[in-house]
């Protein structure tokens, strides 16, 4: 009998790294499999993080962050959403992962199950097996005014053994947006039967048509059962930091605490004066991305109109197209010899869930000269693509 738990080693691997592995460290790849932009962190927050490292700002640190740490993350939100959370309900958390797995460790039990509506980024219904849940998939589907999500199939899909509805809006890969009607009306389902919802708003600043997407700390109460991840990595341009944070219902700051102590203990500090950097002075920064991501997938919608055999999806948010080719079936194959054949990188839609099987996801948060010669690539490689 093996040590390793058989729910661990019967876990799939996720495609996306399968196509990553075929790619990474080879220059004349143009990676666009990662949800990961082209430039580094902005200079004002490295130096934060550098001036408290030169300062030996290198011991161990308090669970939930550093002192300053959560009101400023708090007084973030106040600013963007014009929401009072208190420090107390929020803890900073090593990545946004992270964040996730301890929302899993605090809810979850053998035999719950958690809805989740997809595409779905696939690390977040792996981390929700590894806690216990069998994972309920309410997909999504694809139009030409972009993805549309069935509430009422969300809602059938729940029972007495449900712990969690996770959604990230705006959505990875699809960049769809709840709006704030059909928030209220999850909240009130979920309200009413003690269901937590896991909303995941790791985009929130990656938008273009306004300052921040739709929050549900906009319509919640403090004690709704209501968990909202964020992270550094996005708005930021902080993929490597592995910061993140939770806002939790109010009464859950002692199970948080305790869960972070017993899985990582906290974050380093010199990476949170980063943090603090990022979030009190980095407005410009967020708007010159969101710009620049903006101008990517202005790029990438134009040239997959003009692509026969090609169907994009429209987005709203973060920085991802999604798009299927006539005639391709097998999309990990597909983008395994766009790697090797046009040197592109993308991810097979069979890594994101029911509803995406046949949709390959490719990140635009890259130059517009990169993201030209991607689809110069891309075009080719489809014209002559045969299954």
């Amino acid at each position: 009998m093996g040590l390793i738990r058989h729910e661990i080693e019967e876990l799939e691997d996720s495609p996306i790294v399968e196509v990553w592995r075929l790619g990474y460290g080879k220059p004349e790849v143009i990676g666009m499999f990662a949800g990961e932009p082209d430039v580094p962190t902005p200079e004002f927050i490295r130096n934060a993080a550098s001036k408290a490292l030169a300062e030996g700002r290198t011991f161990y640190t308090p669970n939930r962050g550093i002192p300053g740490m959560g009101q400023a993350i708090s007084d973030y939100l106040k600013n963007v959403y014009g929401v009072d959370v208190p420090e107390s309900r929020i803890a900073l958390t090593a990545s946004g992962m992270s964040a996730v797995a301890l929302i899993g460790q605090a809810t979850v039990e053998a035999g719950d199950n958690v809805v989740t509506v997809t595409p779905s980024w696939p690390n977040i219904m792996r981390t929700m097996q590894i806690a216990g849940a069998d994972i309920r998939e309410v997909a999504m589907t694809a139009g030409n005014a972009g993805w549309q999500l069935d509430l009422d199939a969300v809602f059938a899909a729940c029972d007495a053994r449900t712990k969690l509805i996770y959604l990230a809006s705006p959505g990875n890969p699809t960049g769809w947006m709840i709006t704030r009607e059909e928030a209220v009306k999850l909240l009130d389902f979920a309200r009413a039967r003690g269901i937590g919802i896991l909303s995941d708003e790791v985009y929130h600043r990656t938008v273009y048509d306004r300052n921040a997407a739709f929050s549900f700390l906009e319509i919640a109460r403090p004690d709704d059962p209501l968990f909202v991840v964020n992270s550094f990595s996005k708005a930021w341009a902080m993929t490597g930091w592995r910061l993140g944070w939770i806002v939790y219902p109010e009464g859950s700051r002692e199970a948080f605490e305790k869960l972070i102590q017993f899985n990582t203990s906290g974050a380093p500090e010199f990476l949170q004066h980063g943090a603090i950097a990022a979030l009190r002075d980095g407005e410009d920064f967020v708007h010159e991305f969101a710009a620049r991501c903006g101008a990517g997938r202005t790029v990438v919608n134009e040239r997959l109109a003009r692509m026969p055999r090609v169907r994009n999806i429209p987005n709203s948010g973060a920085f991802y197209a999604m798009f299927s080719v006539d005639g391709v079936t097998d999309t990990l194959t597909f983008c395994k010899r766009a790697v090797a054949e046009a040197g592109i990188g993308m991810a097979p839609g069979t890594s994101f869930g029911k509803g995406s099987e046949r949709y390959v996801r490719l990140c635009y948060a890259k130059s517009t000269e990169l993201l030209t010669e991607a689809m110069d690539r891309l075009e080719k490689f489809v014209a002559g693509y045969v299954e």
